[in-house]
């Protein structure tokens, strides 16, 4: 049995979850008509146990024989049943957490007072308003959750101006638009596609530069969507690099010789497409005469979870003579441990890979993702010294077939 360990543990934290769910659950209804509470009871019963049958036969079943849809639906909502009881229970705790602290002040201080005739300290009732802000936090998570599915492919641009002292006139005014984390294994919409890759070639840009994991795993999930990529053009080329799921390490091979077929494979996606990979290397880029580097590495992550496969030193080497040079690097932790302490004239630094936990919140003045809390920069525009380093939202999804308050992004940047 696959990860049966962790899935019986998960299995018993559900089940401990469900019965103190419940309990509140009760007493919010203990003032409901009978039918209403056995009603209730018996929704909130039969939910919780085909969730829990469900995650442990998890690992007994074949996922992957699913229709990927319904299959990234399943898990979205067991996830987000799993949230809404979650965090309800905090709410709950913290009223448990303040009704023990008063049981137990009570207790000392009416031991204190027993000469005065009190037996026993009072009781600490529930309150009504944490039991009720547990419910609606959880229940609006959950809802946001089921709502985020209609975002997956709610593309929106994102226009960048930047200056830089140095670049060369020629490129003043270029228009470069950046796509990241297409994960086209996950698309179950090719016209929604289309649509976002129609967005991109309006914009008119004079490049495109797409900063990895063109699938999931497998290049065969590239092939529904060829022909709506390749329609993908600007005058100075189509870029790309390699992002960590594109080198298949999260999915099982016959043998290590098929898993280096896929990536060769791979390859060959990017060249039909018509787009230029860079494995450690850089080209020049030319316009009126003048020239800027641009520099492609394959993945490059500072977290232990992640492997490094790029080697930026030899992808640098020889672009010293270039006033200009704009780096695409899949994983944003790249910037911190590498390119600013050694290579302190990369100009622009482009990455992906966060997608910006595809949950949070972006108004104006303020934006907060859990992912915040993992990476430094994770979504945007982000200034130390001279260098620029922008994380792109990412394109497609993975996981949770959703986004919620960060939505798929297409970059424009407009150099000056």
């Amino acid at each position: 049995m696959r990860s049966s360990p962790f899935w019986l543990l998960f299995a018993a934290f559900m089940i401990g979850l469900d019965i103190y769910v419940f309990q509140i659950v009760k007493f919010l209804m203990h003032g409901a008509a009978p039918r209403t509470k056995g009603i209730v009871s018996v929704t909130y019963w039969v939910v919780s146990v085909l969730v829990i049958v469900l995650l442990f036969l998890l690992p007994y079943l074949n996922l992957d024989n699913l229709q990927k849809g319904l299959r990234s639906t399943v898990f979205a909502v067991l996830v987000g049943l799993f949230i809404l009881k979650l965090f309800a229970a905090i709410f709950f705790l913290i009223d448990d957490i303040r009704r023990g602290i008063q049981w137990l002040w009570g207790k000392i201080f009416f031991q204190n007072v027993e000469a005065g005739g009190v037996q026993s300290s009072p009781e600490i009732s529930r309150s009504l308003f944490l039991s009720w802000l547990g419910i609606a936090v959880g229940g609006s998570l959950f809802t946001s959750l089921i709502y985020g599915f209609t975002n997956k492919y709610n593309y929106k641009v994102k226009r960048v101006p930047l200056s830089f002292p140095n670049l060369p006139e020629a490129f003043k005014g270029l228009r470069i638009v950046q796509i990241s984390d297409i994960h086209s294994g996950s698309f179950t919409d090719t016209d929604a596609v289309r649509k976002g890759v129609e967005k991109i070639m309006a914009l008119k840009p004079d490049l495109i530069l797409f900063t990895g994991d063109l699938v999931n795993n497998k290049y065969e999930e590239m092939l529904p969507y060829m022909e709506v990529f390749n329609k993908l053009s600007a005058p100075m080329g189509v870029y790309s690099i390699f992002g960590n799921h594109d080198y298949g390490d999260y999915t099982s091979w016959d043998s290590a010789e098929q898993k280096r077929n896929n990536l060769e494979k791979l390859k060959d996606v990017h060249a039909k497409l018509g787009w230029r990979l860079l494995l450690d290397e850089h080209v020049p880029l030319q316009k009126n005469g003048e020239e800027i580097a641009l520099i492609g590495i394959q993945n490059w992550s500072a977290l232990k979870n992640f492997a490094r496969y790029g080697n930026l030193t030899k992808a640098y080497a020889g672009a010293e003579k270039y006033p200009f040079k704009i780096l695409m690097s899949h994983d944003p932790t790249h910037w911190d441990a590498e390119v600013r302490p050694k290579f302190g004239d990369i100009d622009l630094t482009l990455a992906g890979h966060t997608h910006g936990f595809q949950f949070g919140v972006e108004i104006p003045g303020f934006r907060w993702s859990p992912v915040q809390y993992v990476y430094r920069q994770w979504a945007g525009l982000y200034r130390e010294g001279k260098q620029v380093i922008y994380v792109n939202r990412g394109y497609g999804f993975i996981g949770y077939p959703g986004r919620v308050g960060i939505l798929p992004e297409i970059t424009l940047l407009e150099l000056g």
